[in-house]
């Protein structure tokens, strides 16, 4: 009975433990910017309250536009729902352009395609489902 119960043990533990290891890996690909230079600077949330910019981004990074393209793979993922913010820095300054009124003059998207009405798409729209292993997310940028 001992040793039963034992067993049980462990190949619970060695359950849990491999199900803590995967991780996923992550490449979003940036489509459909007209202007072929520049970089692509983004935010990658792991929650809510990061997305709103309440707690830390789980990762950022910038893409090299080539073409009408850019890609960015990120690794050591935890397996999960996450958004991204993302903008064409077009001119290479490192920060989203502005008119005299606050409003993006840089294009900007959000991964789901998610509309953006009078401020950032909602985490409810723009949030997307990781699962462990390789995914592919691609956001148009216009």
């Amino acid at each position: 009975m001992i040793l039963r119960t034992l067993l049980a043990g462990l190949a619970g533990l060695c359950l849990t433990t491999t199900a803590a290891a995967e991780t996923a890996e992550l490449t979003v690909t940036f489509k459909g910017m007209t202007a072929h230079q520049g970089a692509i600077l983004f935010v990658l949330s792991d929650s809510e309250a990061s997305y709103d910019n309440k707690a830390p981004p789980r990762a950022s990074g910038m893409a090299p536009v080539r073409g009408a393209e850019a890609s960015q793979t990120l690794t050591g993922l935890a397996p999960g729902r996450y958004a991204i913010k993302a903008f064409h820095d077009v001119d290479g300054d490192g920060k989203m352009g502005t008119n005299p009124f606050g409003m993006p003059t840089e294009p900007f998207a959000f991964s789901n395609d998610a509309p953006a009405v009078m401020g950032p798409a909602p985490w409810a729209a723009a949030a997307f489902e990781v699962k462990a292993g390789r995914n592919v997310h691609q956001i148009t940028i216009d």
